[in-house]
């Protein structure tokens, strides 16, 4: 399965290249013309990808065609941790990224990941938006990584392909994918679960051929990936939130004049706000639709045994080396409920 995904990735990305869609990264063109990449991981009709093209519509709109966006979304690129290192070496300007990758390299990010660390996204977009998330922003700069915003990726949920989870003790025995996230692995290790890493763009496959039991993810991200045809069992459980980083690479931000970037951080702006809208629109839609949908098993979990079982985790977490960086978002998190 792996090669076949990986074949069809390269083969992607020389098929636009050779027909030249995709300029070098971070092109200042003549008359001023500027052409820019910006990769992405999510499918056709994810507030993601809608709120990428939005952005790039901006830019193309408010420069008068000067500066031009290419949006190469569903892993046309790679998956992310393969965008973060094309945007840290300077062959990819720009990724709306994911949280789990991101914390590889400023591991406070991952932080924002905890277990039922928010009430809601408004409480999330709160704290990740204040004086806290500045640490973060500093450490992404140092590494080459320049914060355009915080998209939402959602309040997460559980779905498998055998039964309800109305407890932890549902999930145990159960192989759970996770991202390469290390706040969702403890937290689902502490649930009970088996966890297993695999990308989002091979997760169909491998629920459809039995790789894994479920997964986790928004209602948003179930169903552009269409995960529900492979696992009718969407068990709501609101175990966490996370957000989608949207950066640039600090080599193509040198290049842009300060009235260019500008520019960009203000279409950043606009398409962290559409996305977030949308985000928070497609949890209402989804929802009714599929507790309409007689093939699809939808359950509201009590989050209290949830809860109870993953407090640990928090509590480990403030003694790890960002343990006081830890502290203060669940400060900065309480205050923001």
């Amino acid at each position: 399965m792996t090669n076949r995904v990986t074949i069809t990735r390269r083969a992607g990305l020389l098929g636009l290249t050779g027909i030249g869609l995709l300029a070098a990264p971070g092109v200042l063109c003549a008359q001023g013309q500027v052409r820019l990449t910006l990769g992405h991981a999510t499918a056709a009709g994810n507030p993601r990808t809608v709120a990428a093209d939005h952005f790039a519509s901006l830019l193309r709109e408010r420069s008068n065609g000067r500066i031009e966006v290419r949006v190469a979304g569903s892993a046309q690129l790679g998956d992310d941790l393969a965008m973060l290192t094309g945007m840290r070496t300077g062959t990819l300007d720009m990724s709306v990224n994911s949280q789990g990758p991101i914390s590889s390299v400023v591991p406070e990010l991952a932080a924002y990941g905890l277990p039922f660390l928010f009430a809601t996204s408004t409480a999330a977009f709160r704290t990740i938006d204040g004086a806290v998330t500045q640490d973060v922003i500093r450490k992404l700069e140092a590494i080459g990584l320049i914060s355009l915003g915080w998209w939402d990726n959602g309040i997460r949920h559980i779905t498998n392909r055998r039964k309800s989870i109305e407890t932890p003790d549902d999930l145990r025995g159960m192989k759970i994918r996770t991202p390469a996230d290390p706040a969702t692995i403890d937290t689902f290790q502490a649930l009970g679960a088996a966890t297993q890493q695999i990308n989002f763009s091979e997760l169909y496959v491998a629920l459809q051929q039995g790789v894994v039991d479920g997964q986790e993810n928004p209602l948003a991200n179930i169903h552009t990936g269409k995960l529900h045809e492979v696992n009718r069992f969407i068990s709501l459980t609101g175990h966490k939130w996370e957000c989608s980083p949207f950066i640039a690479s600090r080599i193509a931000w040198g290049r842009l004049s300060d009235a260019d970037k500008r520019l960009v951080q203000d279409a950043a702006q606009e398409a962290t706000a559409l996305n977030r809208r949308l985000m928070q629109e497609a949890d209402a839609r989804l929802l009714a639709e599929y507790r309409a949908n007689p093939a699809v098993t939808v359950n509201q979990a009590d989050q209290a045994p949830f809860r109870a079982a993953t407090a640990p985790v928090l509590d480990r977490w403030e003694q790890r080396p960002i343990g006081d960086f830890v502290k203060r978002l669940r400060a900065a998190a309480t205050a923001a409920a």
